[in-house]
């Protein structure tokens, strides 16, 4: 089981919430904005899941945020983000069932790898292409 903390993307580029610590302490406040983190992860996986996007019906706020996502195998998903991590709080969007007990993932990329087999396999094999052109950029 592959498991990763990393973009193969954009390797490394996780600059947008240290950026924000000089709000956090503004008006008393401690936690990140759940909404910008989700927004955040999203932009992160889109391109190795079918359809993902932050949850526009339920509430968002500074200590949560819901966003859904569809896997490449047409499963459907709406997950919780919290300072805890990432659940998935029901098996369709716009959704929350209390009756279920997931675990949290700490990542979105361990959440992805445990519910898609195909999205691990698109992750991988974008993690390898971004090697290739590292290994290719070095011997030139």
């Amino acid at each position: 089981r592959m498991e990763t903390d990393c973009n193969p993307m954009e390797l490394p580029n996780n600059t947008e919430f240290e950026e924000d610590s000089d709000y956090r302490d503004f008006e008393g406040t401690d936690v990140k904005d759940m909404r910008l983190e989700a927004e955040a992860v999203v932009n992160d996986v889109l391109f190795a899941v079918s359809n993902m996007f932050v949850s526009k019906t339920l509430p968002c706020a500074e200590d949560v945020a819901y966003i859904n996502v569809e896997t490449r195998e047409r499963n459907r998903y709406c997950l919780e983000l919290t300072e805890a991590g990432l659940r998935v709080v029901a098996y369709d969007f716009d959704q929350t069932d209390d009756r279920l007990q997931t675990p949290y993932h700490e990542t979105v990329y361990s959440l992805l790898d445990s519910l898609s087999p195909a999205y691990r396999e698109v992750f991988g094999n974008a993690l390898l292409q971004r090697l290739e052109a590292l290994k290719k950029e070095s011997q030139s």
